[in-house]
């Protein structure tokens, strides 16, 4: 009688936790630096941003809203640099939007442009 070893490929092979470690390390490094210290939240009034800017001051923040673009930049001299940058859906009006910064937290809510009908209608002569 012979014995032999059975070989048994499975069809799956289920990743090592080393391999699984590896993809959740490249994940967050390549996909978390856009989001990282934002939060975003939204209704049918507005827009919500929330970001961290630890260790920055109102003066130190520069925000510009242009159509449905916005900008947060930190200005030169400031401890650190932040450039960040979110194009919205809608048109954002600036009249009602307000900015908040507090614990180094700031806060954005940008209202979204109420949209106007501009049809108008023709009388037949």
């Amino acid at each position: 009688m012979i014995f032999a070893p059975v070989v048994r490929r499975a069809s799956f092979h289920a990743p090592r936790p080393a391999d699984q470690a590896l993809q959740r390390f490249l994940h967050s490094a390549l996909a978390a630096p856009a989001s990282a210290g934002t939060q975003v939240s939204q209704d049918d009034k507005a827009v919500t941003l929330q970001i961290d800017v630890p260790g920055l001051s109102r003066e130190q923040l520069s925000i510009t809203i242009e159509g449905n673009q916005v900008r947060l930049t930190s200005v030169e001299g400031a401890p650190r640099q932040v450039q960040r940058a979110w194009e919205l859906a809608d048109e954002i009006d600036t009249t009602a939007s307000s900015a908040k910064l507090e614990n180094g937290v700031l806060t954005l809510v940008l209202a979204k442009v109420v949209p106007v009908s501009r049809a108008t209608q023709l009388t037949i002569a």
